[in-house]
């Protein structure tokens, strides 16, 4: 089906996906990938089968990846950790994503270009879904705030560099919660807002049940084509500026900060490690070490890694020796881990999991879940976390206003959805 007006199916889409329990979206916004993709974005909705964890058994997930000729949707959450190492996760949360969560859907539609394909379900869906009367937004007036103060945010980065100077640990990522409580949103609309305002490589839309995950990431977690693993970690982040000239002497700075190539081939050692445990031997390459690309808010430092697998390799295997996220943890990722759990006043949970799809031919592609705002419709409740890369070279002031640069767009879609922010 082609369609008139691209944006505005796709809000009606995604305003009939989001009528069932479980749905989830992912558009690439148009942005060009080194991996073969054959969509711009893909809608899954309802659920024909699912898996989640059940007693902390990895095994019901091993068993539903390797379902063959399915489309498999999930998300992977933070806390899944738990599951691989020997961990454990103190902090408190209202968000209650399970450590993973996979569906094959009742319907597919593929988006290419001017077109809509439906890929499972009946053709008749998409008049059915042209058809629909869009719902006008309603909500409530929110009170965004901090889950710690900027003061206690400058303490916990003086104890991490306390630990970083004594050889604990040489990198982590800590993070910071805004909430707010008692609060009505219309996802859907915040999603679109958010897309429009901050359009990402990678985001998404889940509905959880009662909960919903808004994301605008821009970042890829893990990819597989073929016999090949893709990772891409983000490590460096300068603003965006109003003029040409400002712009390029921006990009410029962070191309050359010697704090942001630290982070950033720190990461890039972690991942080349995590890879080697699941490589063919020798086959693992740093594709593109610390190349700048440029997105709506601001700039980012990305590097690829690759590897050669073997066919007899498991998904979860895979995840075992690689999740979660060294762009999100630190380094060494254990220490970084029980670090972050000590310091950090919020359960992550999904924050900085990861959210994606697995083929029918076990190709599979996942983000990392950051710039995400996560709604819980039931206790009305609003959250989004942001964080940054402590080394001993932080500026725990520069530190701090990175958090807020990356919170830029979350605070701003919700200001516009009668927010104030203290």
């Amino acid at each position: 089906m082609v369609l008139d007006d691209v944006k505005s199916f796709k809000r009606k889409a995604l305003q009939w996906a989001s009528s069932f329990n479980v749905c989830a979206y992912l558009d690439n916004n148009g942005y060009p990938s080194n991996l073969q993709t054959d969509f711009d974005a893909i809608l899954a909705v309802g659920v024909e089968q699912s898996a989640t964890a059940i007693d902390s058994n990895i095994d019901t997930l091993t068993q539903f990846s390797t379902i063959p000729h399915q489309w498999k949707f999930g998300f992977l959450s933070y806390e899944l950790k738990n599951i691989f190492e020997s961990l454990e996760s103190k902090n408190p949360t209202l968000f209650n994503f399970p450590p993973f969560y996979f569906f094959i859907p009742t319907y597919i539609l593929r988006f290419v270009g001017e077109e809509v394909y439906v890929l499972k379900g009946p053709q008749n869906i998409l008049t059915y879904i042209d058809d629909i009367i869009p719902i006008a937004a309603s909500g409530s007036p929110i009170n965004i705030c901090s889950k710690i103060s900027k003061e206690e945010y400058l303490c916990h980065l003086s104890n991490i560099q306390y630990h970083i100077r004594r050889g604990d640990v040489y990198e982590i990522n800590f993070c910071q919660e805004f909430y707010a409580e008692n609060c009505k949103l219309s996802p859907i609309d915040i999603f679109w807002q958010l897309n429009t305002l901050s359009p990402m490589p990678f985001a998404s839309f889940f509905k959880y049940h009662d909960q919903y995950i808004i994301s605008a990431s821009p970042e890829r977690f893990l990819a597989k084509r073929n016999n090949t693993i893709i990772s891409q970690p983000i490590k460096g982040t300068a603003a965006r500026s109003h003029t040409f000239k400002d712009d390029e002497i921006n990009k410029e700075h962070l191309r050359n900060s010697v704090k942001e190539q630290a982070e950033n081939v720190m990461i890039v050692d972690l991942v080349r490690n995590d890879l080697s445990k699941v490589a063919i031997s020798k086959t693992v390459k740093v594709d593109e070490l610390m190349g700048i690309y440029s997105f709506t808010q601001v700039h980012q430092m990305i590097s690829t890694i690759s590897c050669k697998i073997d066919a007899e390799i498991s998904f979860t295997e895979i995840l075992k020796h690689t999740f979660p996220m060294g762009s999100m943890t630190g380094a060494p990722k254990i220490k970084a881990m029980q670090l972050i759990d000590k310091y950090e006043s919020t359960q992550r949970n999904i924050y900085s999991g990861s959210l994606g799809y697995i083929s029918p031919n076990g190709d599979f592609d996942f983000n990392v879940v950051i710039r995400s705002i996560l709604y819980h419709q039931l206790q009305r409740y609003v959250s989004f976390q942001v964080g940054s890369a402590i080394t001993h070279l932080s500026n725990p002031e520069q530190e701090y206003e990175e958090c807020l640069l990356k919170a830029k767009a979350m605070i701003t879609v919700l200001k516009n959805a009668n927010t104030t922010f203290q």
